[in-house]
Order: structure tokens, then C-alpha cells, then sequence
């Protein structure tokens, strides 16, 4: 009976129309009624109904022979976004990562000296460090941190070095502002960045950048976890590879 319901509710022109939609995304320097007709599966008739329909509503343009998605539907994108925060709609994405290690996963972007949580799953595993979104930390011995700072340009790297408050969190802690450069443009080589123990004993954690089409780097997301529950060589062979798959989701999510 559900399924009956759902059949008779079920709108095939609407899904059509979606479809003609979706298959324009994918080709943003235009089609023409035969190759939109073939790709769809529609009659010649079919798909020039389906795409003037479009243009009549202001969701596609036409020029010659040519058929493309107008800037319109850009708007009715930002207005759904605009109801929430975009990471309202990553949080799928970090909450499979957060389950496969029972570890957190957290989101956190660049705010002077400090790192602002934009997004958090919690562990199992309580940790001794009370975050939630909105919590600030310092850059410099974070490992989000150390991602966000190596996204900056030299001149903008430079003078957080000069100026930044840097202290000693623990025995661990890198202290030395040369020292401190060079751990941040080795985060820029590999991708990633390590922090071991250098925010609070007992915690380590792994994070990887969040880059925009511009190549800027907007974010960071990360694993924290207990120290004794991952050695450093075991963060990067097995959460390495399962965050850089959940980057490259979010940034298709959030740009492309």
C-alpha cells in the first residue's frame, strides 16, 4: 500500500525536468536539443519542451542552437544555504570519520592568532580538553592550526610569527619561532599536520586543509584522540587517508 501511495504521488514530468536540469550542470558551455534529447533519453519533442520550459522560467538561457543554466538557480542555492551553516551539511561527512575510529572529528577556521570550532562530533573517548563549536585555541600548537597557517601568504606567515603569543602548553611544545616556521611549511609539503602532545599531554591529533577553488585555504578539519590510543605512525597510515577522502567530499560539497 506504501508503495502504491508513493506511485500515485510520484511526479515523472518534475523528475524529468530535474533530470533535463542536472544533465545541464554538466555541461556549462551549453547543449543542443538533439544532444539534450540522446543524453536524457527524451523525444526531440520531449526535450524542447523540457528546456524551453526553462528558459520561460528563468532557469536556463538560450543562445542559437544552445541550451545552459542560468544564474538563477545559483540563487535559489544561496537562499537553502543561506537557512543554515555550511557545515551543518558536512556533518555527515565527519560523523562517518568520527565512527570509524571512535575518535572526534572537528572543524575549526582561521581567526588571528586562534583557531574557532566551526564544527564538532564528539568520541566515545572523553577528552580531557572541553571543546564544542565556538571554542578558541590557540593556532600555533594545534594541528588545525598548523594547517590554517600554512594556507597563509609569506608575508601574512611571517608577521604571526613575529607577533604571536607563543607559550610553553607542555614539555612537548614547539617554542621556537624558526622552529615553529619550519614545522608550519612542512605542514604545507605534506598536506597534513601532526600535533603531538604539544596543547595538552595525552592528546594527539591529525588535521588536513579545506581549500576553495582559489587554492585558499578556508578551513581545516581534523582527528583528536587519546595519545595512548594512536601512535603518531598510526595516524598517519590509518586516519591519514580516511580524512583526506572526507576533504576531498567537503570541498566537492562546498565548491565545485
Amino acid at each position: 500500500m506504501e508503495d502504491e501511495a508513493i506511485s500515485r504521488d510520484h511526479v515523472g514530468s518534475l523528475e524529468r525536468g530535474l533530470a533535463v536540469m542536472e544533465i545541464l550542470s554538466h555541461h556549462p558551455g551549453g547543449m543542443t536539443l538533439t544532444e539534450m534529447a540522446e543524453k536524457a533519453g527524451l523525444t526531440r519533442a520531449g526535450a524542447r519542451r523540457f528546456l524551453l520550459t526553462l528558459v520561460a522560467t528563468g532557469y536556463a538561457t538560450q543562445s542559437g542552437r544552445l541550451f545552459s543554466l542560468s544564474p538563477r538557480l545559483l540563487t535559489v542555492a544561496r537562499t537553502w544555504l543561506g537557512g543554515a551553516s555550511l557545515w551543518t551539511f558536512a556533518a555527515p561527512i565527519m560523523r562517518e570519520v568520527a565512527g570509524q575510529f571512535d575518535e572526534a572529528c572537528n572543524a575549526a577556521v582561521l581567526s588571528g592568532e586562534d583557531v574557532v570550532y566551526v564544527a564538532r562530533i564528539p568520541g566515545r573517548r572523553i577528552l580531557s580538553v572541553a571543546l564544542d563549536v565556538g571554542t578558541r585555541l590557540p593556532a600555533y600548537c594545534t594541528s588545525m592550526g598548523r594547517v590554517l597557517l600554512s594556507g597563509l601568504a609569506a608575508d601574512e606567515l611571517k608577521s604571526f610569527l613575529a607577533q604571536a603569543t607563543i607559550e610553553r602548553r607542555t614539555q612537548k611544545t614547539i617554542t621556537g619561532r624558526a622552529a615553529l616556521g619550519k614545522a608550519i611549511d612542512k605542514a604545507r609539503v605534506d598536506g597534513f599536520a601532526i600535533v603531538d602532545e604539544e596543547l595538552e599531554l595525552g592528546l594527539r591529533s591529525i588535521a588536513v586543509p579545506i581549500i576553495d577553488r582559489a587554492g585558499r585555504t578556508v578551513a581545516a578539519i581534523n582527528v583528536s584522540t587519546q595519545s595512548a590510543r594512536f601512535s603518531v605512525e598510526a595516524m598517519e597510515r590509518d586516519i591519514l587517508p580516511v580524512l583526506r577522502k572526507a576533504k576531498q567530499r567537503v570541498e566537492e560539497f562546498f565548491f565545485v
